[in-house]
């Protein structure tokens, strides 16, 4: 599929030679941090050398004072509190976390997990009754309820108090709950907004700490946890979540808690872990439990403290992970034959596919896949509980929410942001929707955003490339969204041996330029070039830079991106 190679505008001269001479780093490296808006020496620093007292005061978010109180009331009067989250990654370990913390304080608490096909998303009828009927009188719900107004209005008249903890954006009203912890109310002036789910239970855990003296350690223990949850929510790796990544990582790779260390070890991989691995390796197994059984299952993974049962917890998920990925596949190869066989489907600038058996717990990933075949936004629709529900999905710089908000006349619910997004309607309206959104779709998004961008943050020559410049660029890790691994841009390099195309459909080559080293470069998905690249005839390759470790040895290697022949 063809891409767009966009090159990162260039900055100010002047702030990017101050900037490489204080740090004394390549000026290349210098006009990535500018672009980053990192101009300075006290930015930088604090951007290389994160530090945990930076993190922002708990109490600045709004009804955050009231949110302690309730809970301070419930411990002391040994009401029941049932800890309430979603199914996903981020529900899971902000359940995980918030239960863990106050089971410190109280031995009056559970959690309860909605189950995804009976419950559905968010706070459901069952959940409060589940309460009312075994005596809780407050409820702290983590990664969902900031639209959930009927159903906190149905809890007041049973006398169950909420404390909501979203990272949602809420809706017009918000729900009469004892306390909303939200940062993107617009009357909460948080520093930060970006905050995963359990980024705000681990600001409510270090609030509680604060105004009871508590030492950091009974809310920082939970850094992992909170590090999983921004990886597989793919939210702003900057700011608070960077350090708190940043610290997260650090305890995955040498003190993980008991149910994480498990699942690293069945996994495969237990070490040198990056935001990158948690997302691949760590988040769909987590997320299979809720997808293919219950998100209970991994909710008991992640608070076991024995290796025997962390190791069985962490088996069962290994399992339902690897019966998702059989489903993955099948529903996938179903929808792109659907696509294929359907002419108006290929010539449309939005992919929506229906089947009713199709398993509700993958079509997230399923749509995923079909962005990245078609790259246009895509929605995959299955049956589930009496109503079709679908996943949407986005391509870059393109508002899937409010092209959703259009269609809301024939939706029963919708929630979500510009990049993903989960709906519900009548199975009647299935093909009225499609049409409407097509038609608000095609007249709104612009046929460049329909080809996929490689941005690019700097033309180097290969010769830059040493033992400094990847020091100096691995410590602008941990990388993700907002602050990616940055992709570089040589010209004219050649082979210096032909192009071999290895595995399912990847590419393996030798490159230099007249002055530089040899560096070995994989293409993962780019075996067509291996006959398109010739001998002595020179192209442009774009790429990150990462070490190879292969029997202990070390090397530096270009992840290719893109490839352009001249």
């Amino acid at each position: 599929m063809e891409k767009r190679w966009v090159l990162a505008s260039k900055c100010n001269n002047d702030t990017v030679t101050t900037i490489a001479e204080q740090l004394n780093i390549d000026q290349s490296l210098a006009e990535i941090l500018v672009n980053r808006n990192i101009c300075d020496f006290d930015q930088a620093r604090d951007f290389f050398r994160p530090q945990i007292d930076h993190l922002h005061d708990p109490f600045l978010m709004k009804d955050m004072d009231l949110a302690i109180d309730r809970i301070a009331k419930a411990i002391a009067n040994e009401e029941k509190i049932l800890i309430y989250g979603d199914y996903d990654v981020d529900g899971t370990t902000s359940v995980a976390l918030a239960y863990s913390f106050f089971s410190q304080l109280t031995p009056n608490i559970e959690y309860y997990i909605p189950d995804r096909y009976l419950e559905g998303y968010g706070i459901s009828t069952a959940g409060i009754d589940y309460a009312y009927q075994n005596g809780f009188s407050l409820i702290i719900a983590l990664d969902c309820g900031i639209k959930s107004i009927d159903k906190i209005d149905y809890a007041n008249t049973l006398n169950i108090d909420f404390i909501i903890c979203d990272h949602h954006l809420p809706g017009e009203e918000l729900p009469k709950a004892v306390a909303v912890l939200d940062p993107k109310r617009n009357d909460c002036e948080y520093p930060f907004k970006e905050l995963a789910g359990c980024g705000i239970g681990f600001k409510l855990a270090q609030a509680y700490a604060q105004k009871h003296n508590l030492a950091q350690h009974t809310y920082l223990q939970y850094l992992d946890l909170v590090m999983v949850s921004i990886a597989a929510d793919i939210v702003p790796v900057v700011g608070e979540n960077r350090i708190l990544a940043y610290y997260g990582l650090k305890k995955l790779n040498t003190s993980p808690c008991q149910g994480l260390k498990s699942l690293m070890e069945i996994s495969g991989k237990t070490e040198n872990y990056t935001i990158t691995d948690v997302v691949f390796t760590l988040g769909p197994r987590i997320n299979a439990a809720g997808r293919i059984d219950h998100a209970k299952h991994a909710v008991a993974m992640l608070l076991c403290d024995e290796e025997v049962n962390a190791a069985e917890q962490s088996e069962l998920i290994n399992l339902k992970n690897t019966e998702r990925k059989t489903f993955d596949q099948d529903i996938t190869r179903e929808a792109l034959a659907l696509i294929d066989e359907s002419e108006i489907l290929i010539n449309r600038k939005t992919t929506v596919v229906f089947n009713e058996n199709w398993h509700k717990g993958v079509i997230g990933i399923v749509a995923s896949r079909l962005t990245e075949k078609y790259y246009r936004p895509t929605i995959v629709l299955t049956k589930s509980n009496g109503l079709v529900a679908g996943s949407c999905r986005s391509v870059a710089g393109f508002d899937l929410y409010e092209a959703l908000s259009g269609c809301a006349d024939l939706l029963d619910q919708y929630g979500g942001h510009k990049f993903a997004a989960g709906l519900t309607m009548q199975q009647d309206n299935v093909n009225a929707f499609a049409d409407k959104f097509e038609k608000i779709v095609a007249a709104s998004i612009t046929d460049e955003l329909l080809i996929p961008m490689i941005k690019i943050d700097a033309e180097i020559e290969l010769a830059q490339i040493d033992g400094k410049f990847f020091r100096i660029l691995s410590q602008m890790g941990p990388f993700g969204p907002e602050n990616m691994s940055p992709i570089f841009v040589t010209h004219n390099v050649y082979l210096t041996q032909r192009a071999m195309a290895v595995g399912a459909n990847h590419l393996k080559i030798n490159v230099k330029q007249q002055n530089s080293s040899i560096f070995e470069g994989i293409g993962y998905g780019l075996a067509e070039f291996e006959n398109l690249l010739q001998l002595k005839v020179p192209f442009s390759v774009c790429y990150t830079i990462e070490e190879n470790v292969w029997r202990e040895k070390r090397r530096l290697q270009l992840n290719i991106k893109g490839i352009k022949v001249n």
